[in-house]
């Protein structure tokens, strides 16, 4: 198992399969992008299948989550969908993508046994959608949703980030639109993971306030309970509102910064180029990569992975005056 010293075990594993994006968003890189890693760092999907079948059926990984960059980008991204999904034990199997070719991709993922997707939503106003996105791909990203609850890739889950007087008075409307489609949405507190480096606290948008935003015009009850567990998201009912099969609707509040969920943390990260990272914020990576290409056998592997979360550290560190914005941007991380 990938036990660290804290008692925390990882059974969560995300997965990134490329650094790059077909979007600019503000809050994750400039408008030129940035410099990709080349190819030849890149694993193949020979080496990713290597890793992620390691995982489950060596070290205790349940769940298996494609990122990006953005990962409908991964040309190989159904075959490595299918190549998870036949391991034994077969683990849960997810992607949080930007919504952008989903609508074509979603019945070809749902066949390979992709179960449920993340897709970013931050506005419902094209021109705020290319305000924050530098593309105008709005349509694009609303027809991936129905895309992908088309295919049965549900609960469809949309993650929001809200940012100052930008898109943030859009909070009640964004809630009204998912609930009325069944999706289950998600805001999350803008982290300090752009490559520009510009994140402020001060004028980051806190799960207080988006609270405060959705309950001027709804009424909110938690739903968790104790139950939370390692789930980020901090759960709650729509008093008096329900999604199309009848089911209390809910929202989500993830506080990564203001409300950090670390002591219960079960993830941990593999880079597109071979990198094992314990946390978003992590300043350091141990190498697979290196050990793949060098002929390492699987027990090998699974040693220096081992090693490598047992040393995660007890939290993210935002909120200690010594902290460090982690020198590879969301991107380059895999969310």
């Amino acid at each position: 198992m990938l036990a660290d010293s804290y008692g925390r075990l990882a059974t969560d594993l995300r997965v990134s399969l490329t650094d790059r994006c077909n979007l600019r968003c503000t809050y994750c890189m400039p408008p030129e992008g940035l410099e990709w890693l080349p190819k030849p760092d890149l694993l193949t999907d020979d080496e990713l299948l290597r890793l992620i079948g390691i995982g489950v059926t060596r070290l205790g990984i349940t769940e298996v989550r494609f990122t990006g960059g953005e990962p409908l980008l991964r040309r190989g991204l159904p075959g490595l969908v299918a190549g998870t999904t036949a391991l034994a034990p077969r683990p849960r199997t997810a992607l949080t993508t930007n919504g952008i070719g989903l609508a074509r991709m979603a019945p070809a993922l749902a066949e390979a046994g992709l179960d449920r997707v993340n897709v970013s939503l931050d506005t419902l106003d094209p021109e705020v959608f290319e305000t924050l996105a530098r593309r105008r791909r709005l349509d694009d990203v609303l027809d991936g949703l129905a895309g992908a609850a088309r295919a049965g890739l549900t609960p469809v889950k949309v993650n929001t980030v809200l940012m100052r007087d930008i898109n943030d008075a859009e909070a009640a409307g964004l809630l009204r639109y998912c609930v009325e489609r069944g999706y289950e949405l998600r805001f999350i507190e803008q982290m300090p993971l752009d490559a520009q480096h510009g994140w402020r606290r001060d004028n980051m948008i806190t799960a207080e306030e988006i609270l405060g935003r959705l309950e001027a015009e709804f009424t909110l009850e938690p739903a968790d309970g104790d139950t939370r567990g390692s789930a980020p998201a901090e759960l709650f009912h729509v008093r008096g509102v329900r999604f199309p099969n009848g089911e209390p609707a809910t929202v989500g509040v993830i506080g990564s910064v203001t409300r950090p969920f670390c002591g219960a943390c079960d993830r941990v990260r593999l880079t597109a180029d071979g990198q094992i990272r314990n946390c978003l914020f992590a300043r350091e990576e141990s190498d697979l990569r290196s050990l793949l290409r060098g002929g390492a056998t699987d027990d090998e592997i699974a040693e220096r992975w081992t090693a490598a979360v047992s040393a995660k550290l007890p939290g993210h560190g935002i909120n200690d005056p010594s902290f460090l914005q982690p020198s590879r941007p969301m991107s380059a991380i895999g969310g």
